[in-house]
């Protein structure tokens, strides 16, 4: 970090708070507070605005070509690190070790009253203390599936077990919205920042890239299925056109959007455009929901907005909850 008069203003005063210390500077510089406001998120407490407005304020000198008012690669990558560093501190999100020591370091010096005490598993596991052979064997089990990586997470079917009664219904549990919120909740505050950092929802982005960063930042992937547009039944009546690809993204199983293109990368822009529709409200929803997949009504994980749905869900391209009895049939 530079020694520059801003962050001497920051750094003075040790008895002096940094959230007072910003505060005052700001007062003498009512352009750059604006400016730097612009920057907080709608989900983001005073607490947690005030603490990363003094991360991005401390760490300005450190990318020369930031200048406030004006966008640049510089300040996206401050932006992205200010956010990685705030979800650290009051989600307990980790990151690779590299993007850890960045953040900690242009953290030094920033004091968070009260800060939460996020617990890994290993802490919730050891303070148990000693269980049973089976209750052991289930928590091994759970730490193994923990332990998985982000590919193995996508390609095999989540909630689904041998056991499972060839009577009993295909489709999700109900207990699965609940389990998948707090991925998609940690999602939400990625992609909201990511899209900030970028000017705002809009026709000309890389709507794949901003998916596909902000999910492996929270240490998923996305699952990206393609299928002709000729080999899909049941089309509106109004389309005619043959040619073209459609794909479907889901992530941890949860449908996310449907898009349609020339070739598989314009069907993969145009889903991922659709995905990034659900973020623009103040939060999203995971559900349960019947949309068709084979000609057949079943019920899927979905990814909701605010805004009621007027009209019905496309086809499901892909089912992660399928027995093995409905791989047959037609899409």
């Amino acid at each position: 970090m530079l020694a520059t008069p801003r962050n001497r203003k920051l750094g003075m005063a040790e008895e002096r708070s940094g959230e007072d210390i910003v505060s005052e500077y700001l007062g003498q510089n009512p352009q750059l507070a604006q400016w730097v406001d612009t920057f907080r998120g709608y989900c983001e407490s005073n607490k947690q605005w005030f603490a990363r407005r003094e991360f991005i304020l401390r760490n300005m000198e450190a990318f020369p070509t930031v200048e406030p008012g004006v966008s640049s690669s510089s300040l996206d990558r401050l932006l992205s690190l200010s956010m990685v560093w705030a979800n650290h501190i009051f989600l307990g999100c980790s990151y690779p070790q590299a993007v850890m020591e960045k953040i900690k370091e242009m953290g030094e010096g920033i004091v968070v009253q009260d800060a939460p005490v996020h617990k890994t598993r290993k802490d919730e596991v050891m303070s148990k203390g000693k269980r049973s052979a089976t209750a052991e064997g289930d928590t091994d089990s759970c730490v193994k599936r923990a332990k998985c990586g982000p590919n193995e997470l996508d390609s095999r079917p989540a909630m689904r077990t041998a056991t499972r009664p060839v009577s009993q219904k295909a489709g999700p549990p109900p207990q699965a919205p609940a389990e998948h919120q707090p991925f998609f909740n940690r999602l939400y505050k990625a992609v909201a920042w990511k899209l900030v950092s970028a000017g705002g929802f809009g026709p000309n982005l890389d709507h794949f890239e901003i998916l596909r960063s902000c999910v492996e930042s929270c240490k998923q992937t996305l699952t990206c299925v393609f299928v002709p547009l000729k080999d899909i039944t049941g089309l509106p009546a109004g389309r005619t056109q043959k040619e073209g690809h459609v794909c479907e993204i889901r992530c941890q199983t949860v449908y996310m959007g449907t898009g349609y293109g020339r070739d598989e990368a314009a069907a993969r822009a145009m889903a991922s455009k659709e995905a990034l529709k659900a973020f623009q409200g103040r939060k999203v929803t995971v559900k349960i929901c019947r949309r068709r997949y084979k000609g057949k009504d079943m019920e899927d994980l979905m990814l909701f907005d605010e805004q009621p749905r007027s009209q019905g869900f496309p086809p499901a391209l892909s089912y992660p909850f399928q027995d093995e009895q409905l791989d047959d049939g037609s899409l």
